[in-house]
């Protein structure tokens, strides 16, 4: 089914993975914001837990976009 990724470079793929945790950073933003203002139900320790998970994946992004724009393979070592 995915025999295509096969013939994909795997810094692009890590490039990728970076793109799809900085997609899941905004996701985590916007329910933070939604949650402080008062649209969504929730509590401020549920607030804290999101912003440390936003922190980490934010975190993480930013990791695996510096070292795709190096050309380290981080995550498929072989």
């Amino acid at each position: 089914m995915f025999d295509f990724l096969k013939t994909v470079p795997t810094v692009n793929l890590q490039a990728l993975v970076a793109l799809a945790l900085f997609g899941v950073s905004l996701f985590l933003a916007r329910i933070v914001v939604n949650i402080q203002s008062g649209k969504w139900p929730g509590s401020p320790i549920f607030v804290t837990y999101l912003r440390m998970v936003l922190g980490f994946t934010f975190a993480a992004s930013i990791g695996l976009g510096i070292y795709c724009f190096a050309g380290i393979d981080v995550l498929f070592n072989k």
